[in-house]
């Protein structure tokens, strides 16, 4: 059992502790922004939160503390507490669930147990769970494979969940900044996709990302050309977000 304090005004200030059951399981993936706009949409502050979830849903240590620090992503609540904070939203439950990033977020969003996936792809449920926590797959083609179909996952996602979106980012960073034909190879040896796909979806990103710098040459160094520069650098910071883009683009 966790402490957590707990601030109250009635008679007059005074602390006392709650205990806070521990999650026995991992918490399904949060969609922050979202709680805080519903919340502000209802007109309602943290400690209106807080009071509901105290009142309505049996949760005494709830504060409003704790509801800043769900809406600012520096703890996530339960599965209990997300359905308790959907009730006092009046929202679902689904309303307030993030897309799954991780591994272990895929699986809980699914309602798998470690056993299950492991069982599924064909690894020891050890050996799972020690690439969940590391966030790096190790697991063959096929065991891949596998994983991707019992997670329901798309290429992008599977690509995050297996740890690989760092070295994709470095291969479509250099392709845009030098020469886009070298990384054709590189980046189809990482993913499943027609080397003709990749031509045309690196070389629209080259053109892209060239024709900000360009801009920037053109302008000089006056306000305007900080400006361009600095789109130059967002470009890259979220050259993967761009490259699925360009992929379902032109993949239709």
């Amino acid at each position: 059992m966790a402490e957590q304090t707990v601030v109250t005004t009635v008679p007059g200030p005074y602390f006392v502790r709650v205990h806070r059951p521990q999650a026995q399981q991992p918490n399904p993936p949060f969609n922050a922004p979202a709680a805080r706009r519903l919340r502000t949409a209802l007109g309602m502050g943290p400690e209106h939160v807080a009071y509901g979830l105290r009142a309505s849903y049996g949760l005494p240590y709830a504060t409003p503390d704790l509801v800043i620090a769900w809406e600012r992503g520096v703890t996530a609540p339960s599965s209990p507490e997300l359905t308790a904070l959907a009730g006092v939203l009046w929202c679902s439950a689904s309303e307030l669930i993030g897309a799954p990033r991780t591994l272990r977020e895929h699986r809980v969003a699914r309602d798998l147990a470690p056993e299950d996936v492991a069982h599924a792809v064909g690894i020891a449920v050890l050996a799972y769970e020690r690439m969940e926590e590391s966030g790096t797959w190790h697991g063959s083609e096929r065991q891949s494979a596998a994983l991707a179909k019992v997670l329901d996952l798309s290429l992008p996602d599977f690509v995050t969940v297996t740890g690989r979106d760092g070295r994709l980012a470095d291969l479509l960073r250099s392709a845009v900044t030098t020469r886009w034909q070298a990384y054709v190879r590189p980046v189809g040896k990482m993913l499943p996709l027609e080397r003709g796909l990749l031509e045309v979806v690196l070389e629209e990103l080259y053109g892209d990302y060239q024709g900000q710098m360009a801009a920037t040459l053109h302008w000089g160094g006056g306000p305007a050309a900080g400006g361009r520069a600095e789109s130059g650098r967002d470009f890259l910071d979220r050259i993967v977000d761009h490259f699925w883009t360009a992929v379902r683009a032109n993949s239709s």
